[in-house]
């Protein structure tokens, strides 16, 4: 049977670049995004939809799924807690953490009725340091980590995959002010040890490995995808 997966940011970066290649690889893809469709071959539905919101439509449409790609995420340009307002910390959680929560709840239900299924979070190096973003962003990410060994836990015995994916600087749409004059592309460059931003593909390319079956024996790992970042 045909294996389906659901990939929340899917319009571009590195939502889209997870659904190119698991379109090429077979799988039926579900694309959820608040931006237009983008264009994809292979069996693909997009749902029209912002996270943030009443996630009802999208679990009336999709029932059940094999993989989940919880991919969508938003930054908050860099702020100090001193510049940010309760209500950009709230926004910010609302599609990094909770947006995540509510629909692992509802798709982790079904895989443990089947005792099979995979779910791969999107974390960001800035679950494990300071600095890769502001208050929002570092508090937000570094919920998501804890959320995402917890569940590995809870649930490994379930035969339920789950992994983190904690990226480092990843040339996409929301990393675009950063290649604008003044921005800071080159100077993270210059700064990444492997001296180049990561790609959205080598991001895609270690979710399908993920979700292959072969990775059960790193259950709850959070995996860095930094260039080297991290190592300093």
């Amino acid at each position: 049977m045909t294996k389906t997966v659901l990939i929340t940011g899917v319009s571009s970066g590195i939502g889209y670049e997870q659904a190119r290649l698991f379109l090429k690889e077979g799988y039926h893809v579900y694309g959820v995004d608040k931006n237009p469709a983008p264009r994809l071959e292979g069996l693909f539905d997009f749902i029209a939809l912002d996270i943030t919101k009443d996630l009802t439509p999208l679990f009336t449409q999709v029932k059940d799924i094999d993989v989940l790609c919880l991919t969508a995420g938003v930054l908050d340009n860099y702020k100090p807690l001193l510049a940010t307002t309760i209500k950009e910390i709230s926004n910010v959680f609302d599609t990094n953490f909770f947006a995540t929560v509510k629909m692992t709840s509802f798709y982790l239900e079904k895989m443990v009725e089947k005792e099979s299924g995979c779910i791969i979070t999107m974390c960001s190096i800035a679950s494990f340091i300071a600095g890769g973003g502001g208050v929002a962003y570092t508090a937000s990410k570094h919920a998501l980590a804890g959320f995402t060994k917890q569940l590995a836990l809870d649930y490994a015995d379930k035969n339920i995959s789950i992994f983190g994916i904690a990226p480092g600087a990843v040339k996409t749409a929301m990393t675009k002010a950063d290649f604008e004059p003044g921005g800071l592309a080159d100077w993270v460059a210059k700064e990444t040890p492997i001296k180049r931003w990561i790609s959205p593909e080598e991001v895609a390319e270690l979710s399908l490995f993920l979700a292959s079956g072969k990775a059960s024996a790193m259950q709850g790992e959070i995996i860095t995808i930094d260039g080297g970042w991290s190592l300093k």
